[in-house]
């Protein structure tokens, strides 16, 4: 049985319980944050806890662990799961208390960690390449709080979930913002464009590393607006998350991307983000 964790207690996940009042499970009052691990090392931990601390802020909650208890529990979590590759799932909500809106006084966060198997893109979709469809972008305005309250990605997802494709690419007034599940990139005449971090869209750990390893490898990039025109007609087109890694999609909306292969750009990043990931692996960078 996996062990979890579950305020202040490590325990197998089937005897993990909260209280039918958690506030989180009535009105999706928490944040949470996905944690890759490769080879039972973290993939960029503090960068994930800095974003914690951004949703936390956010929603004004306090937050219930340091730095360090944070990654005491985690490596706890990580050393006993099965599995080398991982992915960390922890989730801070305000806590168990009477139904109403407003916060009360005086509450208990619940906090929440598990592992689970990590696998990134398959084989085959980094050679063919993944599908996408496109959607209005319906979702609230703080986009870059990493919330519980998923409803309307739930719902964005569902549509790509249903057309058969990997992810449902978000356009809000003629601007590209990201996906239900992921930052967006796109490439047109050899630069690679990336729309700049806002409110209206969450602010990626692996958005982060691409735009690094892009500086570091010399390639052409700009992070700018992008328009729907310009995303239409890219040459390549890019999601990227901590569970999808850099993926190519090579049909949109049913019409392919460029030549519908992936494309030279992302050749590129995939081996150079694949370099980076040995490199956590061997402890040279976190």
């Amino acid at each position: 049985m996996a062990t979890v964790y579950l305020n202040g207690q490590f325990l197998p996940i089937e005897e993990a319980h909260i209280p039918v009042l958690d506030r989180g499970f009535i009105l999706g009052d928490g944040v949470y944050e996905v944690i890759p691990v490769y080879d039972r090392r973290p993939f960029r931990l503090h960068h994930h806890l800095d974003r914690l601390q951004h949703s936390m802020d956010g929603i004004r909650l306090a937050n219930p662990h340091g730095a360090d208890e944070w990654e005491t529990l985690i490596g706890r979590i990580v050393a006993e799961a099965e599995w080398e590759d991982q992915g960390i799932y922890l989730q801070v909500t305000r806590g168990p208390a009477p139904r109403d809106q407003a916060f009360p006084k005086t509450v208990r966060p619940t906090v929440f960690v598990m592992a689970s198997a990590l696998s990134g893109p398959s084989a085959a979709v980094i050679r063919d390449g993944a599908a996408a469809i496109t959607a209005e972008d319906n979702r609230w305005l703080r986009c870059d709080l990493k919330t519980i309250s998923l409803l309307a990605n739930v719902l964005l997802r569902q549509l790509s979930a249903d057309a058969g494709c990997a992810e449902t690419i978000l356009i809000r007034d003629g601007w590209l913002t990201e996906g239900s599940a992921s930052s967006v990139f796109v490439v047109r005449d050899g630069t690679v464009l990336a729309p700049p971090k806002s409110h209206l869209m969450l602010p990626g750990i692996t958005y982060d590393v691409v735009l690094g390893l892009l500086a570091a490898e010399g390639l052409a990039h700009a992070v700018r607006p992008i328009s729907a025109d310009e995303l239409y007609s890219a040459d390549e087109i890019w999601i990227t998350s901590s569970t999808k890694e850099i993926t190519p999609v090579t049909r949109l909306d049913g019409r392919m991307v460029g030549n519908g292969q992936p494309g030279p750009m992302f050749e590129h990043m995939h081996n150079a983000y694949q370099a980076f990931k040995h490199q956590v692996m061997r402890g040279r960078n976190v």
